[in-house]
């Protein structure tokens, strides 16, 4: 989930968080840096996080060797920004750095519009690249690629550190190869795709039957909750609505303020989310504002192993404030928030700065929301065994260095499945029906 604080107010408060004698250092034309002597004589003890002049001393004697003595020369600039990646490789999965390129593309994907092939990605510790979610109607989609597929190699090359994802962008009508391990494959294949000029369209409606409508949203964008008022206005054109069934299925999440503003088109009042970080600029409360779109009409809210970050955010605010049921699968668990910090020289560091709560005060990092009434994939049995299907089961909770989660753990966790198909909307559908005969019983609410 991405959080769209003030960056340069964050930024300050980050720098200014440091300890003094951090902020003090300053390299010298021919040595290490030098750490500038402190007023303060407690200054040691209340700076945990001052690095040791020894650990610079390091630091330097390993460039050194490597500039004078690697088979073949290196340049200063890819050094640094190799070291400045290792910097964040360990601290969690989702910290990570932006060169100008990489931010860009982010940028753009939060808009809704780039060049690739439309794939949320996760990036390994091997260099691998994980599918969290293909999204909806682009060429990874139409090809086939599954939440929990690993590429493990573009083109017949493997994923360079410096590259990582870089190559999957490219001109539309372009073609690339994608080498795939998937989980109950006999071994590893290959996939050509088409590169396209992706516009996502993040919301969609339609009706499942008289009284009955469908919402698909499959990220968050910028205009995503004005996209969903719209679709809103459409299905309730059509009829009154007797129920409202909200797909979140492999949603990656995306942008914080998006989620909660679908949440509050759909509460009357309740928190919606909290986030609390180390830094007080990092902790906020969304609460919703007084008006439901839907005048109270029971809401189902569909799940799986792919639904995470802000799709969480969604399910997590409308079932703590008694506003819908979610059906499904575990969702994925990723409860933490970040917060992008430009560079001045055009680069950026996505740092994970927080974690969020849903209105209940609970944590789902590394646990995922479990739904009200699981949903098993089609083909498998209600009692079957984990992986039996043949997917493959990667969550939050799988990722190397992901934080833990409060709940992390507990006996009795198991993996959520990727729901593919009509039958989870049939399921909801159901669940949906025995809501709206309970809602009927009661008045009915103004919608807004």
């Amino acid at each position: 989930m991405l959080q769209r604080l003030p960056l340069a107010l964050l930024t300050v408060a980050l720098l200014a968080a440091l300890p003094a004698s951090a902020q003090q250092q300053a390299p010298t034309p021919d040595g290490p840096p030098v750490v500038a002597p402190s007023d303060d004589p407690d200054a040691a003890e209340n700076a945990p996080s001052k690095v040791p002049l020894e650990e610079i001393r390091r630091y330097v004697a390993v460039f050194n060797a490597v500039k004078e003595a690697y088979v073949e020369p290196v340049e200063d600039k890819k050094l640094m920004q190799s070291a400045i990646r290792g910097l964040l490789l360990d601290l969690d999965p989702h910290s990570t750095y932006f060169d100008k390129q990489d931010t860009d593309a982010f940028d753009e994907q939060a808009s809704g519009a780039y060049e690739g092939i439309g794939v949320e990605l996760q990036q390994q510790a091997d260099r691998t690249l994980l599918v969290v979610s293909p999204i909806d109607d682009t060429p990874a989609a139409k090809a086939g690629i599954k939440s929990g597929d690993i590429i493990t190699a573009i083109d017949g090359k493997p994923i360079s550190a410096d590259d990582g994802m870089e190559p999957l962008r490219g001109a539309p009508g372009s073609k690339i190869t994608l080498t795939i391990v998937r989980d109950g494959a006999p071994k590893p294949f290959d996939v050509t795709l088409v590169r396209d000029t992706i516009r996502v369209t993040s919301v969609r409606s339609r009706v499942l039957e008289p009284g009955y409508g469908y919402v698909r949203i499959s990220a968050f964008q910028t205009d995503t909750a004005a996209d969903f008022q719209k679709q809103l206005d459409t299905l309730q054109a059509k009829g009154p609505l007797r129920g409202l069934v909200l797909d979140l299925r492999s949603n990656p999440g995306g942008l914080l303020l998006a989620a909660v503003q679908v949440a509050d088109e759909l509460l009357e009042k309740g928190n919606i989310v909290s986030t609390r970080g180390r830094l007080s600029i990092s902790d906020s409360k969304f609460d919703a504002t007084p008006g439901d779109r839907l005048g109270g009409a029971p809401v189902v809210v569909l799940v799986d192993a792919g639904s995470a970050s802000a799709s969480e955010v969604l399910a997590g605010a409308l079932r703590d404030n008694d506003r819908a049921r979610v059906v499904g699968s575990r969702t994925f668990g990723k409860g933490s928030v970040q917060t992008v910090l430009p560079l001045d020289n055009g680069d950026s560091v996505k740092l994970t700065t927080a974690r969020y709560y849903t209105p209940s005060g609970k944590s789902i990092q590394a646990s995922g929301i479990v739904p009200d009434v699981v949903v098993k994939p089609e083909g498998a049995t209600p009692d079957a065994i984990v992986g039996q299907d043949g997917q493959l089961y990667i969550t939050e909770a799988t990722l190397p260095g992901h934080l833990r989660g409060d709940d992390e753990g507990q006996a009795g966790y198991t993996p959520g499945d990727v729901l593919d198909g009509e039958a989870p909307i049939k399921a909801a559908l159901g669940e949906l029906k025995k809501l709206a005969v309970t809602a009927r019983a009661k008045p009915a609410a103004t919608p807004r």
